[in-house]
């Protein structure tokens, strides 16, 4: 079998897709983008894919090295990103040439269902209770919501107590009914998430996410040694050499990789054996489409540390599209109970709507993140 064409889509709300084609008919699909930078990721996917065609799909080890390696220059968001939804696709590819799935590849299941997590509130959360309540009602438990808004390098005492009031009334609420995480999103300054996270201690989240950025990840040792809360964070780091880093010098509890951003399957599948080994548990990054989380399930399904599932339905970003619109076996991803089922189909499990994605992509937006400023003006961590 050899690699015949790339074809990549940009689609609403943010999402783009792959399409991998072979000799031999059959297709394999991935999900490489960085939200808010398609164009720039899909010109690196067709750079790549100059690697790759007339190659065996199958040989996933040796294609993966040559697209890291072979360019001598590696790493960062983009190329990994790029690199990640090709892995997949790849995966898909070698799945439904042998008639499994990607999981049953990767040693088989690990466990019977994978809990999932749901997204309340928004970019500056509000609204939080009523979101709960129609999650509760279709059978969540479990949720993440951001933490707070933009925050000064040090602000004064009422922006932590709004940050803090809005954690309180969850608590007061529903009591232990149900648990949630708390994304600081990298919006908060070392000094000033000391000082949050204290505050944030006797409400109990499940666990604080970046709360600093990823280039300041000295910091979450430090952080973790003043509190009891879990520090999960993952999303912006994009190989298992940055990950060797920030476990090798501790403080996480949780590793968040993205299947889209940190080179696919193949380098996740790594990243979750590495946290096992440290005692560290994981939780993939997913707030994309349906391929993405197919890739994310494989890994959950497969990953004995494995613990939380995001998943983007309803999320808000998702302005044009939801999760489910463009496959056809949306029954496979059913939440029951706020858990997931293993995808039972070949590869990835997904059987992707093409005459929708090819009609959508005719007119992909052009998504881009809110830039926000302090009220000096200045600009402000989204």
């Amino acid at each position: 079998m050899k690699i015949t064409k790339l074809t990549t889509y940009r689609l609403p709300p943010r999402w783009m897709f792959l399409k991998i084609e072979t000799d031999e008919g059959i297709t394999g699909w991935g999900e490489p983008v960085i939200e808010g930078k398609a164009r720039t990721v899909e010109a690196a996917v067709h750079e790549l894919g100059d690697y790759l065609i007339g190659q065996d799909p199958a040989r996933i080890n040796d294609l993966w090295q040559l697209m890291y390696r072979g360019g001598f220059y590696r790493g960062g968001a983009i190329l990994m990103s790029a690199m990640a939804g090709i892995d997949q696709a790849l995966w898909d590819i070698k799945g439904k040439s042998l008639n499994v799935p990607v999981w049953q590849l990767l040693g088989g299941l690990v466990r019977d269902n994978m809990k999932a997590y749901s997204w309340v509130g928004g970019d500056r959360p509000g609204d939080i209770i009523d979101g709960i309540n129609k999650l509760k009602a279709i059978g969540f438990d479990t949720f993440k919501l951001n933490g707070c808004e933009e925050l000064g390098f040090i602000d004064n005492s009422r922006a932590i107590d709004a940050a803090v009031n809005k954690v309180a009334q969850i608590r007061e609420t529903f009591g232990n009914e149900i648990e949630f995480g708390l994304d600081f999103h990298g919006r908060v300054s070392a000094p000033m998430a000391g000082i949050l996270i204290n505050e944030l201690e006797p409400y109990r989240p499940l666990f604080i996410e970046e709360p600093v950025l990823a280039e300041q990840a000295e910091y979450y040792p430090k952080l973790a040694a003043k509190t009891h809360i879990p520090i999960a964070a993952g999303e912006r780091m994009y190989s298992r050499f940055e990950f060797k880093r920030v476990l090798q010098a501790g403080g996480l509890s949780i590793l968040q990789p993205d299947l889209s951003h940190a080179g696919g399957i193949s380098e996740c599948l790594k990243i979750a054996g590495m946290a096992e080994a440290c005692d560290v548990s994981l939780a993939p990054h997913c707030p994309l489409g349906p391929i993405a989380l197919a890739a994310c399930l494989n890994i959950d399904f497969v990953s004995w540390n494995a613990v939380f599932q995001e998943q983007s339905m309803g999320i808000h970003y998702n302005q044009g599209a939801e999760l489910l619109d463009y496959i056809k076996n949306k029954e496979d991803f059913t939440i029951r109970n706020g858990r997931f089922n293993p995808l039972t189909k070949p590869g990835l499990g997904v059987e992707v709507d093409e005459k929708l994605v090819i009609e959508r992509s005719a007119n992909a937006p052009e998504w881009r993140n809110p830039v926000w400023r302090h009220k000096d003006g200045s600009v402000a961590e989204w």
